[in-house]
């Protein structure tokens, strides 16, 4: 695991779901200070000791999402869609001058294996225009498998995209995924967001079709650091 060059705080929000808890893991775990959040403090609390029995040592804390997001300089959007609204609106004074890494992805149940993007095309961008210039928004981790993310000891075949309007503060997210042991791209804009949340409907219909547990993509022809 690459040692990170900085150890950041960051507040995983929905981080006792399989996605959050799979991320906040595979932070704490790089020694960065992580922060679950919930809707309910007593159930991130939990999932947090679920992570630190992991890891075997108490690092990861727990506390409900918007006491998470104050604590933190990094959130983490790690929510159903229909969740994602709300709880941006619901920490969005904790949010100002920070970055928010949104992991969104558009699905309508219970048809989740085809694309349904929401009007205007990406359920991210969305948010950007919600928040105003103030919050750095950055697009990643709609195509990782939860259940790669939680065996620590497990090589993670699979790239990610990264967008954002922001290019430092997509760096910044591309050398955290990297840290994390996935491959990591800068995929431009964030209005290029639209590209991995439709992807993650695909993935879905290959999981399904295959009888596979968790496919994702790799990026061919570019170097890799």
């Amino acid at each position: 695991m690459t040692e990170p060059s900085r150890r950041l705080r960051i507040a995983v929000l929905g981080g006792a779901g399989k996605e959050g808890s799979g991320l906040a893991l595979r932070w704490a775990h790089a020694g960065h200070h992580v922060v679950v959040g919930s809707r309910v403090a007593e159930r991130a609390e939990a999932g947090a000791q679920e992570l630190n029995a992991i890891l075997g040592r108490d690092v990861v804390r727990g506390t409900d999402n918007k006491t998470a997001a104050e604590q933190a300089e990094l959130v983490v959007l790690t929510v159903p869609y229909v969740a994602q609204r709300p709880l941006v609106e619901e920490v969005r004074e904790a949010l100002h001058g920070k970055i928010l890494i949104d992991v969104t992805v558009p699905l309508v149940p219970p048809k989740v294996s085809r694309v349904q993007l929401p009007e205007g095309g990406s359920a991210v961008v969305a948010i950007q225009k919600l928040l105003g210039a103030d919050v750095r928004v950055v697009s990643a981790f709609q195509n990782i498998s939860a259940q790669h993310l939680k065996h620590l000891g497990e090589t993670i075949d699979c790239d990610v995209l990264i967008c954002s309007d922001d290019k430092e503060a997509a760096e910044l997210v591309v050398g955290l995924a990297r840290e994390i042991g996935l491959g990591a791209f800068n995929a431009g804009v964030l209005a290029n967001s639209v590209v991995a949340e439709a992807l993650t409907s695909v993935l879905i219909t290959l999981n399904q079709r295959y009888k596979v547990p968790g496919s994702g993509i790799r990026i061919t022809g570019v170097p890799r650091d």
